[in-house]
């Protein structure tokens, strides 16, 4: 029976021949990540007798890194007892940390075939190395690290197919927008991107695509297996993957060519994304800044600081604007200091911060007052999500929002 590679997947992990959309699939994970803030919300509850395998559970600081108040201070302290107890061998402490997607990229964790979890929304982002990630709740990860089971219902499969390559200064994000823009939420569905012209997306772009479909509602999204997702892997990998392709004649809800010449750069309306977004070519009115953030799961890698550098070299930030760029892990903020790009975006009048998910969910670290506008390239731009339920958030690429830090203005990246 042909089946796609999401229904492969949660086959393999259900100990299944197949499953088709309607079944439930109750699965081994292949790894499970908890995060500091489970600890900080309410560490008491969250101290299980036995893990069902140490060496699949995962642990990583990321989201209040360092720590900005007592409370995640303490949740820390806790976090670090249960990582001491169990002996986990995968424990990203403070000056090891990142944001947990990155971070399992780097680390070889997210793995091709594979099934993995983690007690946050994006971590569809796995899915651009064709493995099948899921964001759940605290409570489903304690369940899957302690019981080894998570279950899902099996849901139907949209399918993108690529062709083409994408224009100058268009990137991942414009792409993700378009879908957005042109098919809207993608709720109760999962996501397969394939097609003749995915040679032509570089892994960064894949990245933020499988990133930013969690704002379409999807249950999972994942991408084919090629020499380019293999190329990242090499020497990575802790446990060698199995990469899955879809059977031919694999049944899906609907199948879409998006063609990546025809794309432009996008701007993505506050309060949402399905069906909220503009081209930036079509943009007539004017619209001011006071902040302008790169960072996040979906832009905070070293090819978004590369294309953040190039648009502020021998540049100056717009008196009044706020431009912060935050590294997505240790080793992109380490990257970046050797290919000297923190110096060029210092020099522009940017903040540099830690690598954290601090901005991006409004904790930390670039907060909007009441009234204030920002620019983001970042995951998700519902109200309060980076502070005042007053302030207002459009999203864009790295390099509009570059762009748009040295205008002041919201500002299509081509035209500089």
């Amino acid at each position: 029976m042909s089946s796609n590679i999401i229904e492969k997947i949660l086959a393999r992990a259900a100990g299944k021949e197949w499953l088709r959309p309607g079944d439930i699939a109750v699965c081994v994970p292949d790894i499970v990540i908890a995060l500091d803030l489970t600890f900080a919300m309410d560490g008491t509850w969250y101290r299980p007798k036995t893990l069902f395998d140490s060496e699949r559970v995962v642990l990583v600081f990321d989201h209040a890194v360092p720590a900005p108040s007592i409370k995640d201070a303490a949740g820390m302290v806790e976090a670090r007892r249960f990582a001491e107890e169990f002996g986990l061998k995968n424990f990203f402490d403070v000056g090891k940390h990142g944001i947990a997607h990155v971070v399992a990229a780097e680390n070889g964790l997210a793995r091709p075939g594979e099934l993995l979890l983690c007690s946050d929304s994006h971590t569809c982002a796995a899915g651009a190395f064709n493995c099948a990630g899921r964001g759940v709740s605290g409570l489903d990860v304690l369940q899957a690290m302690t019981t080894g089971r998570v279950w899902y219902p099996v849901a139907p499969t949209i399918r993108y197919e690529f062709d083409g390559t994408l224009p100058h200064l268009v990137g991942g994000k414009d792409v993700f927008f378009h879908i957005a823009q042109t098919y809207g939420s993608h709720t109760g569905t999962n996501i397969e991107f394939g097609g003749a012209g995915l040679c032509a997306l570089s892994m960064s772009d894949r990245r933020t695509i499988a990133t930013m479909c969690a704002e379409l509602g999807a249950e999972f999204s994942v991408f084919e297996h090629d020499r380019t997702t293999a190329a990242y892997l090499e020497g990575r990998l802790q446990t060698p993957g199995a990469p899955v392709s879809p059977d031919r004649g694999a049944e899906y809800l609907d199948v879409r060519t998006i063609h990546l010449e025809a794309l432009e750069p996008y701007v993505i309306l506050p309060d949402s994304v399905p069906g909220n977004g503009k081209r930036l070519s079509i943009l007539t009115e004017p619209i001011a800044i006071h902040q302008a953030f790169v960072g996040s799961c979906a832009n905070g890698l070293i090819e978004d600081l590369r294309a953040v550098a190039g648009i502020l070299k021998g540049r100056t930030v717009a008196r009044g604007v706020r431009l912060i760029v935050t590294p997505g892990s240790q080793d992109v903020y380490l990257q970046a200091a050797r290919e000297g790009l923190l110096e060029i975006m210092v020099a522009a009048g940017a903040v540099v911060t830690n690598s954290t998910c601090g901005a991006c969910f409004g904790y930390h670290m670039g907060v909007l007052a009441p009234g204030e506008v920002c620019i983001t390239a970042s995951t998700r731009n519902f109200r309060g999500r980076m502070g005042s339920a007053q302030a207002l958030i459009y999203m864009g690429s790295p390099a509009t929002v570059a762009a748009s830090a040295i205008t002041g203005l919201i500002t299509d990246p081509r035209s500089i």
